[in-house]
């Protein structure tokens, strides 16, 4: 099939069929952006379902309004549940086959999710993790975050032996496999500490794609100091998900 043309920030080729491809969207009071980033996304990947975690804010009628799936937390759960909602819901949906964690909130290319989907179709892999730490991407990374992101590979004996650099991307690509074993239970953001124990454990074949963030102002504003960095490090601690 011939490609079409590809808009290099959308990533869009309207003559390829990603009719087997969900994207899953956890949003927490991003009323302000999530329709524009679900319509974005929906110009490829015509499935998407955003799990509303409990928002207090319009972010419901917002997703409505983009006209792509809804499922709604009654209270907020934390971006781990939100997640593993949206999987269940997806892999419940007929020729579903591959999967996407993508953040609500614009930090995220369709163009590089494109590019993970195309890998994950080729190659003996079940999981692609994108990485901020690859090709000098790095520099991008807020210095305070690039340090708590270093420093949370570091504590984790089981993110370096898996190869991984960036285990906190909220960026993945999986297939069916995934998808039908994964089971999170760590509701908050440490969820990211499991997704790489539940690599490990499932012996899942896993790889890295190197992505671009873009951090703009709004994106900025939320969850970029180093204490939240601390803290995910010490729940996935706490939890004895990063010390084996």
């Amino acid at each position: 099939m011939a490609e079409g043309s590809t808009d290099p920030r959308s990533g869009d080729r309207a003559s390829v069929d990603n009719s087997d491809v969900w994207l899953v969207v956890p949003v927490y009071n991003e009323a302000s952006v999530i329709a524009d980033v679900a319509r974005q996304a929906a110009q490829t990947f015509p499935n998407i379902v955003c799990v509303d975690d409990g928002s207090t804010d319009d972010s419901a009628a917002e997703i409505l309004a983009a006209g792509v799936h809804l499922v709604q937390h009654p209270v907020n759960l934390g971006q781990g549940a939100a997640i593993q909602t949206g999987v269940e819901y997806a892999r419940a949906q007929p020729g579903s086959k591959y999967f996407v964690t993508f953040d609500a909130d614009g930090q995220h290319r369709v163009s590089d999710v494109v590019a993970m989907i195309d890998r994950l179709r080729a190659e003996p892999v079940d999981i692609i993790v994108g990485t901020r730490f690859a090709d000098g991407r790095s520099e991008s990374v807020p210095i305070v975050r690039r340090i708590a992101l270093r420093t949370i590979v570091f504590l984790s004996p089981r993110t370096r032996r898996l190869g991984l650099t960036d285990a906190h991307n909220g960026l993945r690509v999986f297939n069916r496999t995934v998808a039908d074993q994964l089971d999170i239970i760590m509701a908050g953001m440490s969820h990211a500490s499991e997704f790489v124990a539940l690599i490990d454990h499932h012996s899942w074949r896993v790889a890295e794609q190197p992505v671009t963030i873009l951090y703009t102002e709004y994106s900025r504003a939320k969850g970029q100091s180093l204490i939240n960095g601390v803290n995910i490090v010490a729940d996935g601690l706490l939890h004895g998900r990063m010390r084996r």
